[in-house]
């Protein structure tokens, strides 16, 4: 079934000025808005997310006003290339996605959620989207912010926010939790960790590990708000004696250790009690922890949070399930 009709907002004669490329059009307002018009047309809210559904539907929206097809996605000959959104040169209303064929299903899913993102957001500034690491990592800022946005509008439409809400509420939080999620959503098990991480009332932590070395740390808005911090001894940043992350004997730790915050964190006094979980990829070169702690009063000195880029890492496009796969 095609995206309900009814419940889409028209903009008078600005059509797609007022949408794509809109100061006012944010990554999860658009996401949200796809999902309201899915759930019009189904009666019921999914959790697993039909994108060829999605792709045919949106030339019929004002999201894809002037645009009578996404062509369906394909293969890549480019193997630096994780994915791309192309205007045909002969016909502008003609529009393609291309990904890596070596990538996993969860992260051909997440690559194709995230050109789409480019064509609901972005396309009224450009033709083409080259998706590889280079241009997340060494692009200018402004082009780095489109791939995060791009980025926040997949993590939106894959995981629905209400959906995820409804499965973690008053539920006893852990990596089995998780990764069943993941498996629900049809998205990488990190993907899922992160959206946890962002949508959370609790105040968690997520590190991710690469060699030995902090690669990149989340905090959820509690966690920010009580100025939860790691201790890092050493810049990059390594494991601490007496975790579960430092112990090279523990591979998987799913349902969680309990110890004192303050072997962690700065400031946490000795009292106060964390969870720590731990997930190990292929030869262990890749680690993920999650750090789960008591609740805290905010710290009233502590503004981090007003700043929306406490809460990510430079490198959430490809933290985000677009991490290049290790063979």
């Amino acid at each position: 079934r095609r995206l309900v009709q009814a419940d889409v907002p028209r903009h008078g004669t600005r059509g797609i000025q007022a949408l794509s490329g809109s100061l006012d059009l944010t990554p999860s307002k658009a996401a949200n808005m796809i999902l309201r018009w899915m759930r019009v047309a189904d009666e019921e809210k999914a959790a697993y997310i039909d994108l060829d559904r999605v792709r045919e539907g949106l030339p019929a929206t004002p999201y894809g006003e002037g645009v009578k097809i996404i062509k369906p996605p394909m293969a890549s000959t480019a193997r630096s290339v994780e994915g791309m959104l192309v205007c045909n040169p002969s016909d502008p209303a003609e529009w393609g996605i291309f990904y890596n064929p070596d990538a996993s299903p969860e992260r051909r899913r997440f690559t194709i959620a995230h050109e789409l993102g480019h064509f609901v957001l972005h396309r009224a500034k450009r033709r083409t989207f080259n998706c590889d690491k280079a241009a997340v990592h060494f692009s200018q800022d402004n082009a780095a912010n489109i791939e995060r946005e791009a980025d926040e509008f997949a993590s939106n439409l894959l995981m629905p926010g209400d959906v995820l809400r409804d499965r973690i509420t008053s539920q006893e939080v852990d990596l089995h939790l998780l990764s069943g999620l993941a498996k629900t959503f049809g998205v990488s098990f990190e993907a899922l960790c992160i959206r946890f991480i962002k949508f959370t009332e609790k105040r968690a932590i997520l590190l991710h590990w690469d060699n030995g070395f902090l690669k990149y740390e989340w905090r959820s808005r509690s966690a920010v708000l009580s100025n939860t911090r790691i201790r890092r001894l050493n810049d990059p940043a390594e494991p601490l004696r007496d975790t579960v992350a430092a112990d090279e004997s523990i591979a998987q730790e799913w349902n969680g250790i309990d110890m004192s915050a303050a072997v962690w964190c700065v400031g946490e006094q000795p009292y106060m009690k964390l969870q720590e979980f731990k997930h190990s990829y292929g030869s262990r070169d890749r680690v993920l922890t999650l750090l789960i702690l008591e609740d805290a009063e905010p710290r009233r000195w502590d503004n981090s949070w007003k700043d929306q880029e406490s809460f990510d890492s430079f490198d959430q496009f490809t933290s985000s399930g677009q991490m290049p796969i290790r063979k």
